[in-house]
C-alpha cells in the first residue's frame, strides 16, 4: 500500500505562491522562470483576463513542453477547487505566457481522452507521486494545453 503524501498547510502554499510572484516582480523577471530540464518541470508566468474583473491576472505555473505546446496542470496546490487562472481561461482562452526565452501568445484548452493520458504520463515521468497527490481532489485534475497563436490575436 502506497502511503498518502502529506501536503503543507494551505497558508504555506499560498505564501509560497506570493513569494514566487514577488521575486519575479522585484527582479524584473530575472528570478522565477526556468526551462524544463534534467527531469524537472519548467516555471512560467501566465497572464489571462479575469472572468469577472476583466483585468489581467498573472500566476506562476509549472509546465512541460510537448512540441510547440506548453502543458500545465490545473491543480490549485492539490486543493479541491479549480484555480482561478483556469476558470479565467475557460471564459477567455487567449493568454500570454512568459518563458525564460521570451513571451508567447497562447490559447488554452483542456486535454481529453488519449491526449490527456499521454500528457499525464509526461508529468508522471517528472513527479512519480503525482497520482497520490491527485487523489487529494475528488475530481480529476485538468491537464491544460497552451497552444501557440499569432501575436496580438484576440
Amino acid at each position: 500500500m502506497t502511503k498518502r503524501p502529506r501536503l503543507p498547510p494551505r497558508w504555506f502554499v499560498r505564501a509560497a505562491w506570493s513569494v514566487h510572484r514577488g521575486l519575479y516582480h522585484v527582479s524584473g523577471g530575472r528570478i522565477g522562470l526556468r526551462r524544463p530540464s534534467n527531469g524537472q518541470f519548467g516555471l512560467m508566468r501566465l497572464t489571462a483576463t479575469g472572468r469577472r474583473s476583466g483585468t489581467e491576472r498573472s500566476v506562476m505555473l509549472a509546465y512541460v513542453e510537448d512540441g510547440p505546446d506548453i502543458i500545465t496542470l490545473a491543480m490549485n496546490g492539490w486543493g479541491e477547487s479549480h484555480p482561478g487562472w483556469w476558470l479565467n481561461l475557460q471564459t477567455d482562452p487567449n493568454a500570454r505566457i512568459v518563458l525564460p526565452d521570451g513571451t508567447r501568445f497562447v490559447t488554452g484548452r483542456i486535454a481529453e481522452g488519449d491526449e490527456r493520458k499521454r500528457l499525464w504520463f509526461l508529468w508522471k515521468d517528472l513527479h512519480t507521486n503525482i497520482d497520490a497527490h491527485a487523489h487529494f481532489r475528488s475530481t480529476p485534475t485538468d491537464v491544460v494545453v497552451l497552444e501557440p497563436r499569432p501575436e496580438r490575436q484576440t
